[in-house]
């Protein structure tokens, strides 16, 4: 009885030891199992998206439509062709001045610079008469640099014209355009030497208006100007400016900045002497060495409504006569000193027409009549303009 009992104890103990060993092998087997499909689907992905690398790519490596250019178009403008074509007609001019005396004695001698323009292969060249204006030597600066010594033939204030020869070889010359054929809006080119170290500088803009008065703060005004907002500074002064046909259709002079007329400040405001005026001049001085301007032969002072106020003038606007020169055709006249004088020919003096103005409507050698208050009156003379370089 008691055999039997332990027999049947180790019946279940053998039992519970094949429970436990069938299911620990079923589940290392259901491990392992799954593991092994684990391994194989990551095995799988890995064939089908191999791990990215960095590796270096070249131009040559990418398509050809993504390879970059640089492209070697000769681009060619009328404006370009026209610098190629004047440019090296424009020169740098230097001039001498005499050393000033002062309070600390004697100063060094100066210099000054603006630019010009050579019209001509035997060296005339065209600036402005401020440019030289004082100067006791002059001298040009070609485009490549070669500096040739210039004698001033002439000038004429009025304009602020003045025409130089330099001798030696010329590089190129420009010709002279048409400026009455100009519009507002059309292009125009500045080329000059602006703070005289920039040399042969370029710049563009347009004809703002043509027909343009200055007034100069001198007695008289600058008239039939070109106004253009074309680029002009400082030694851009008597360089030419040019139309889309290489033509000189005027010389740069002057330009308006910062505080202009009024409380208003003003920017782009450049005006040159037009063409058809420098024709003028520049043939007579070349040809007979200065321009005859008419000649009255009196020392004026402008009137307006402030002066004839402070003076108590019997007239507002005028010139008065201060003297007359003997000799004069003023003098033959019988213009006396103290008269005012109110009108010559058909230009009556008053705000719009100052008297160098209404003068210089006339040539040498017109008979005009001149219209003078004396005292309460009035009196006509009938004068015969005589003939002068400068006044």
């Amino acid at each position: 009885m008691e055999q039997r009992k332990q027999s049947s104890s180790w019946t279940k103990v053998l039992y519970i030891f094949v429970v436990f060993v069938v299911a620990g092998g079923s589940g290392l087997f259901g491990a392992l199992a799954g593991g092994f499909a684990v391994y194989q689907l990551a095995d799988q992905n890995t064939a089908a998206s191999p791990q990215t690398q960095a590796v270096p790519i070249s131009l040559s490596d990418a398509p050809e439509e993504q390879i970059l250019t640089i492209s070697d178009t000769d681009v060619q403008t009328a404006i370009i062709d026209v610098v190629d074509r004047v440019g090296p007609a424009v020169v740098t001019v230097v001039g001498t001045v005499e050393g000033q005396t002062s309070f600390f004695g004697q100063m060094p001698e100066g210099e000054v610079s603006g630019s010009g323009v050579i019209i001509s292969t035997d060296g005339y060249i065209l600036t402005n008469n401020h440019v030289v204006e004082g100067t006791k030597s002059v001298s040009v600066i070609l485009s490549d640099g070669t500096e040739l010594p210039a004698e001033v033939i002439n000038t004429d204030t009025y304009a602020d014209l003045a025409v130089l020869k330099a001798e030696g070889e010329m590089p190129a010359t420009a010709p002279l355009g048409d400026s009455d054929n100009l519009d507002p809006g059309e292009t125009v080119i500045a080329i000059g030497s602006p703070l005289g170290d920039f040399k042969n500088t370029v710049t563009v803009g347009v004809v703002s208006a043509t027909g343009r008065t200055i007034d100069t703060s001198n007695g008289y005004q600058m008239e039939d100007l070109i106004q253009t907002d074309a680029a002009i500074n400082q030694g851009n002064s008597g360089g030419p400016l040019v139309n889309l046909a290489g033509e000189i259709v005027g010389l740069n002079t002057l330009v308006v900045r910062g505080a202009g007329y009024g409380s208003a400040v003003a920017e782009g405001l450049g005006f040159a002497i037009p063409a058809n005026t420098i024709k003028i001049i520049a043939n007579q001085i070349i040809t007979q060495g200065y321009f005859a301007r008419p000649y009255l032969g009196i020392r004026w002072q402008a009137i307006n409504p402030s002066i004839a106020t402070r003076y108590d003038l019997s007239e507002e606007w005028g010139a008065y006569v201060f003297e007359v020169v003997d000799g004069s055709p003023a003098a033959k006249a019988g213009l006396k000193a103290d008269d005012i004088i109110l009108s010559i020919g058909d230009n009556h003096l008053d705000e719009e027409i100052s008297f160098i103005n209404a003068l210089f409507d006339y040539q040498p050698g017109d008979q005009v009549q001149v219209e003078v208050a004396r005292g309460n009156q009035t009196v006509e003379f009938t004068i015969t303009l005589g003939e002068a370089s400068d006044q």
